[in-house]
């Protein structure tokens, strides 16, 4: 009988291996074919996606700019550049994405908690027989604990210390990474000033000499025909009309070089404003700003320079990026401890529990990451000599360049002087010579070149001013100053005008900063103590409010923000209740803030007695007393 059963099994197996062989057969062809399908080939742009492409940029280079609306003056030119030009725009952009990156990377510290959820089926049931581990004997009644179809749930929080050490580092790093991109911006914002500076002056000195360039141009296109009749008609010898044609045409030629120079100055003014083509401006004819004189402590910018110049400070940044990789790179060798811990649910009804809760710690230490630390340390110390060598050879250029740059606008100084006197020369040279002019072809002549000559002196002396206003930006730029302090992103244009116009007020006057900016100044406080009968005791207690706020990082000046240290003090059956009470006004009068500190005293206390209630009250209202400065200084 039990023979007949297993024939029976064997011929039901034969049977359902022919069935299924074709159909295994003809998925395979079905998943070769789709996987055909998948193929991806190179495929070009189409005209029309390059047409919505360009169509699309060019609607959005310039949406959201407030229109021109008169003469543009160069504190417009500069806040139009800082508002509206597409390369800030980038550098903003990509700060922003690195902050978020970095805000992103300090989640990767947390522990997981990984919710799932899912649904199994299969087309036969699982299970099998078993044999005996110790008698060896087998259980020939196949036997399965799992339905063919359930569904299964879990929650489970794991957490590893080597991930968590690893993510550490990483977001470190991500925030350093955010800074170097601040320094980016920073420098970004430099050299679109510097190319303002150097291109509005040139473009305002092609505009100012424009009418009279065009007139002495007709002048000497119209001389030059009449010599040419005149050697026509051989009215002149042609030696000399020649000579005087060939003299029209050197003017000519020069008076064009100098206004395509300049001329040229607008379209990049333009460039730097993000001024849609084909929009006409003019520039304010206003004074020429006055250039400060050559600086005479060169030690001191170069130590400026080192200290805020962007390149040396992403160079800090990067520093802080390789130590936390060394540092991330010896996390791997020490042993790793993980944790997790989870509840689970299964729908399979074979199951004696359908829900449970498991949790596990494991320790894992990779030994052989021992034998790498040689290589790892010595990877280390290479890097940082490699940072250190960059960092001396980027100060070197530095240095260099802050002497350079000194130099540079030391001697465009000079230029501009002789260009100014020459041009003064050849103004009054040209009145003289048209006062004097008569009918002669000669005197003719000599007055076009003596105009040509003024007009050509007065291109000179304009193009000798832009060059110092461009070495003097150069210098400003070398030290790494930033023009206008890194808050003016929510101003709208006027304003943002008027700052400008303020800062370079601010210029003008200290000539070029020798202290940085970008650690700020620290905040000013002048300092009264009231209340206080004892004319010695006054004297000492604000010694100890000047030495409190001193060493917590508050500078004590006559014109800094008044705060008032009064004493109060009220005795009630043998003691004696003494109160401070700080206020402080901003610098306008209007009333900052006020605390109180109270303490309890014996009756006639001693002098050290009431110090050392106003030193608890400076220590227990520091932080209201910082908000106040910090609101101040705003």
């Amino acid at each position: 009988m039990k023979l007949k059963v297993d024939i029976m099994q064997t011929i039901q197996q034969n049977h359902f291996r022919a069935l299924i062989k074709p159909t295994r057969t003809a998925l395979a062809v079905a998943t070769l074919v789709a996987l055909a399908g998948c193929a991806v080939n190179p495929r070009l742009a189409t005209p029309e996606e390059v047409t919505s492409r360009m169509n699309d940029d060019v609607s959005k280079m310039y949406v959201g700019q407030a229109a021109i609306s008169g003469p543009l003056t160069f504190e417009e030119a500069v806040a139009r550049t800082l508002k509206y030009n597409l390369d800030y725009r980038l550098k903003k952009m990509e700060s922003a994405v690195a902050l978020g990156i970095a805000d992103q990377a300090s989640f990767d510290m947390l522990p997981n908690l990984v919710a799932s959820a899912g649904y199994r089926t299969r087309s036969n049931d699982s299970g099998g027989t078993s044999i005996g581990i110790v008698d060896r004997i087998e259980s020939v009644r196949p036997s399965t604990s799992e339905e063919r179809r359930h569904s299964l749930a879990g929650a489970e929080f794991s957490w590893n210390a080597l991930d968590f050490g690893v993510s550490y580092y990483r977001a470190r790093q991500q925030s350093d990474q955010f800074l170097i991109a601040e320094e980016r911006r920073r420098k970004v914002v430099q050299n679109m000033i510097q190319d303002v500076r150097a291109a509005y002056w040139r473009a305002l000195g092609a505009q100012r000499l424009l009418a009279d360039t065009n007139s002495i141009i007709d002048r000497a296109n119209t001389a030059l025909g009449r010599s040419r009749e005149a050697e026509t008609q051989r009215l002149i010898s042609p030696v000399q009309a020649l000579t005087y044609q060939r003299a029209l045409l050197d003017a000519i030629t020069l008076l064009n070089q100098r206004r395509q120079d300049l001329e040229f100055a607008k379209r990049e003014l333009a460039a730097l404003m993000n001024v849609e083509p084909g929009v006409t401006f003019t520039l304010a004819d206003t004074a020429e700003a006055k250039l400060p004189p050559a600086p005479k402590d060169v030690r001191k910018l170069e130590e400026m320079a080192l200290l805020q110049r962007p390149e040396l400070r992403e160079e800090d940044f990067r520093k802080r990026i390789t130590a936390d990789e060394a540092r991330k790179q010896m996390l791997s060798i020490f042993p790793n401890l993980s944790l997790d811990f989870g509840r689970q649910s299964d729908s399979n009804d074979l199951l004696y529990n359908n829900s449970w809760t498991q949790g596990g710690a494991r320790l894992s230490w990779n030994l052989m990451k021992l034998f790498s630390v040689p290589a790892m340390q010595r990877t280390q110390a290479q890097q940082e000599s490699v940072d250190q060598a960059r960092r001396m050879a980027l100060s070197m250029a530095v240095m260099t360049q802050v002497r350079i740059g000194v130099e540079r606008y030391r001697l465009a100084l000079d230029d501009y002087r002789l260009a100014d006197n020459a041009a003064q020369v050849d103004r009054r040279l040209a009145d003289y010579t048209k006062a004097a002019v008569n009918s002669r072809l000669e005197s003719d002549l000599e007055a076009i070149r003596t105009q040509a000559r003024a007009v050509l002196g007065a291109y000179q002396r304009m193009s000798a001013y832009g060059a110092a206003q461009v070495a003097f930006s150069r210098l400003y730029n070398s030290i790494g100053v930033d023009a206008l302090a890194d808050n003016f992103e929510g101003d709208d244009l006027p304003a943002l005008t008027e700052r400008v116009r303020a800062q370079l007020k601010a210029l003008e006057a200290e000539q070029l900063p020798l202290t940085s900016n970008l650690f700020g100044q620290l905040p000013q406080v002048s300092v009264r103590v009231a209340g206080v009968d004892d004319a010695v005791g006054q004297v000492r207690m604000t010694a100890q409010v000047k030495e409190f706020l001193q060493r917590n990082e508050m500078e004590v000046s006559d014109n800094g923000m008044p705060v008032t240290f009064t004493l109060t003090r009220v005795q009630k059956d043998g003691m004696e209740k003494a109160s401070w009470t700080i206020s402080a006004i901003d610098t306008s009068g209007k009333p900052r803030g006020q605390a109180m500190h109270t303490a309890t005293l014996p009756a006639d206390a001693r002098q050290s007695a009431y110090e050392a209630t106003l030193a608890a009250a400076m220590t227990s209202q520091l932080a209201q007393l910082r908000s106040w400065v910090a609101k101040d200084a705003q």
